[in-house]
């Protein structure tokens, strides 16, 4: 079996069309506005000198993530586990990251790709109370690029489709898994997690 080389990819693959070029947009416009105030949820991609990626979930309420202005979005931190890999490569790196976001219900998505740094700039952490808590650092991104995905991905997935729903409980909790991996700590059940969650918000 023979990788796919640069060369390869143009005979596997068609030119896109005018249209696909020219969705990618330069800022935030009034649809990309919407649908950001509309998300509770994306993925933050970053990368590291050293090559390593990250790709991290992050969650709120609608809106968590602030549109500033048409080249500036605003995402408060929330507590995690710690690692910090996104802000580490951010701050270490050069900056650049990807989002995609997510609205539930809609099969479209949209990508986000800008440049990161971080603040605890008094007013603004005071600015992003949220769950009555305030965060910890704020992430600014200075937008240079943002356009909508069609909805293929997430309607071959079926992602937000009742029919497709797996019960939580036909997988162990995130804390039995954890302790089968390291042998640290002691396992919880799926209702211990979630309300533990619900204390860390």
């Amino acid at each position: 079996m023979t990788d796919v080389t640069s060369a390869d990819l143009a005979t596997i693959y068609a030119m896109p069309t005018a249209r696909v070029i020219a969705k990618a947009r330069p800022e935030i416009d009034i649809h990309a506005r919407k649908f950001i105030e509309m998300s509770p949820f994306c993925v933050l991609a970053t990368s590291g000198l050293d090559g390593s990626v990250d790709a991290s979930p992050r969650g709120g309420h609608p809106g968590f993530v602030r549109v500033e202005g048409p080249s500036e979005l605003l995402m408060p931190d929330r507590p995690g586990n710690n690692r910090i890999d996104s802000f580490k490569n951010i701050v270490e790196g050069t900056g650049l990251l990807q989002m995609i976001f997510f609205v539930p219900g809609f099969d479209e998505t949209l990508r986000v790709g800008g440049r990161g740094t971080l603040t605890t700039e008094p007013a603004l952490i005071a600015a992003m109370e949220e769950f009555g808590k305030l965060p910890r650092a704020v992430l600014r991104i200075e937008v240079s690029e943002a356009y909508f995905h069609c909805g293929k991905a997430l309607m071959r997935s079926k992602l937000w489709s009742r029919d497709t729903k797996v019960e939580r409980e036909t997988f162990p909790s995130i804390s039995q898994v954890i302790h089968d991996q390291t042998g640290l700590g002691e396992p919880e059940t799926q209702t211990q997690v979630e309300a533990r969650y619900k204390t860390q918000l």
